[in-house]
């Protein structure tokens, strides 16, 4: 039996030997394999994305109205909340209308004084029409009895102190006819009118544009929205509070899909084209991709619109790679609301 076992063992080694020198190249040809494998992998994901630049340095941007009020008042009714959406038109707050209906009537009382004072200069105008007819007369008729009294005195049938009181009359009479000529004179230019409006007189001509300003003004004091949107930063409404011309009181993000704002590095500009396609996904929205286009590229970088400019002009400067804003157009409507500000991530297609 040991006999028989010592010949059983070497067959049984025999046996098995075929089977394990497979496996040896099995793992051999897995273990070169698998990086070629990656390796070629590698090469071909390059390939396939070498012409796309992007940057997660982009955020979603909308049009935005800053509401001031045109004239200043004391706020008396607030008509739209924080985050209310608006259309264009709706009424946003009201400003105390009564002084502006003063300022009207003010200036309606104004065209009536002027009314009044044409009308009287009018009058006086006729009055000296006839004041100078009655001195003209005057004026002929002692002409005529200074030269009777200068005939009368030369046959000596009159006194010299007719002759002077004649002289005197006739005197007199002139004096009142360039007295009543100068009044209609001054009536006249009264009532005259400029070139800038023909046929209104002056004083009724201001009177009018107080009133039209008044008017103005009235109408001002119902501040509408200019455009359909969400209303933002109307905490600063408040009933009673005093409005100041011109000082923003809100701001309206109007209805649209915005655009895209992505601040790409100098480095991926030389293959950037406007027109290239774009892809874009939201940090806010997981899963979102929307299609867009560039639609312009900054004509400055970043820092040189800056408050203050790096200067590099020191001898410790650093080379920084800067970065260049694109704006990128959104072609179709989200399905979730844009608001402005979301940081989202740019992929552009370059064709190259």
């Amino acid at each position: 039996m040991a006999e028989a076992d010592a010949q059983m063992k070497p067959a049984a080694q025999i046996e098995t030997e075929p089977f394990k020198h497979p496996r040896k190249w099995l793992r051999l040809l897995a273990m070169v394999s698998v990086p070629i494998l990656l390796l070629i992998g590698g090469i071909a994901y390059y390939l396939a994305n070498d012409h796309y630049v992007s940057t997660d340095n982009a955020y979603v941007q909308q049009e935005k109205v800053s509401v001031a009020a045109e004239i200043g008042g004391r706020i008396v009714e607030v008509g739209v909340k924080e985050n209310q959406h608006v259309n264009a038109g709706d009424l946003l707050f009201r400003i105390d209308p009564e002084p502006f209906k003063i300022a009207i009537a003010q200036a309606e009382a104004s065209i009536a004084a002027a009314q009044v004072k044409v009308v009287t200069l009018q009058t006086d105008l006729g009055n000296s029409g006839v004041d100078i007819q009655a001195a003209r007369d005057d004026v002929a008729f002692f002409t005529e009895e200074y030269k009777r009294q200068s005939a009368l005195m030369q046959s000596g049938f009159t006194t010299k102190a007719r002759l002077q009181a004649a002289e005197h009359a006739l005197s007199t009479a002139r004096s009142k006819l360039a007295g009543a000529e100068a009044d209609a004179k001054m009536a006249r230019a009264a009532l005259a009118t400029g070139a800038a409006a023909p046929g209104v007189n002056p004083g009724v001509l201001a009177g009018q544009v107080q009133r039209d300003k008044a008017l103005l003004d009235l109408s001002k004091a119902e501040v509408r929205a200019p455009a359909s949107g969400i209303v933002s930063q109307a905490d600063r409404l408040q009933f009673g509070q005093m409005m100041v011309q011109g000082l923003p009181a809100l701001t309206i993000v109007t209805d649209g899909n915005g655009w895209v704002e992505a601040n790409f590095k100098e480095t991926d500009l030389a293959k950037m084209r406007v027109g290239q396609p774009a892809e874009i996904s939201f940090d806010a929205y997981p899963g979102l991709k929307v299609k867009g286009r560039v639609a312009s590229i900054g004509a400055g970088t970043g820092s040189e619109f800056s408050v203050l400019p790096a200067q590099n002009a020191s001898g410790n400067w650093v080379k920084v790679t800067q970065r260049v804003p694109v704006r990128i157009e959104i072609l179709e409507k989200p399905k979730r609301q844009m608001i402005a500000g979301l940081s989202a991530y740019v992929r552009i297609d370059t064709g190259k």
